[in-house]
């Protein structure tokens, strides 16, 4: 059973992730990465964390990865919270442009994603991933496939 079954099972896609925020749990991946599942409303989803040494990759910055996972993150839940109790989706493609380097000094980062558009079969959203000044760090666009339950 998933996390969200566990959590929220029979609501819609909005009221699963309440649940979620609410229960305190978090999925391996946050544990792994060490970030927040933040806020979530109709079509919005907001993660957050600090990178730190788990992060960083060879050459001294804070690996690629780790802001496409917040993007994903934040594309995937922001589509999430707008589905049917009989919906769920995967992503299919995710874009992600970087801006600007991570490092450890880039304190508290938050990913924000966006509905773009969602149908019976396919949705579309967008998300920016920003330090505490507002600097754009890394974006992204993703397509997701909805699927029946």
């Amino acid at each position: 059973m998933s996390l969200i079954e566990e959590t929220g099972a029979g609501l819609d896609g909005l009221s699963q992730l309440r649940a979620l925020i609410a229960s305190g749990r978090k999925p391996g991946i946050l544990v792994a990465l060490d970030f927040d599942f933040v806020e979530v409303e109709a079509g919005r989803a907001v993660f957050a964390g600090i990178a730190g040494e788990h992060a960083y990759n060879p050459i001294g910055t804070v690996h690629g990865g780790y802001a496409a996972t917040l993007l994903d993150s934040a594309c995937g839940c922001a589509v999430h919270s707008c589905l049917t109790p009989a919906q769920a989706y995967t992503t299919l493609e995710l874009k992600v442009s970087y801006h600007k380097a991570i490092t450890r000094d880039s304190g508290l980062l938050r990913a924000e994603g966006r509905v773009l558009s969602i149908g019976r079969r396919a949705a579309f959203a967008e998300a920016t991933l920003k330090d505490a000044s507002g600097r754009l760090h890394a974006s992204a666009t993703s397509t997701l496939l909805v699927i029946d339950r």
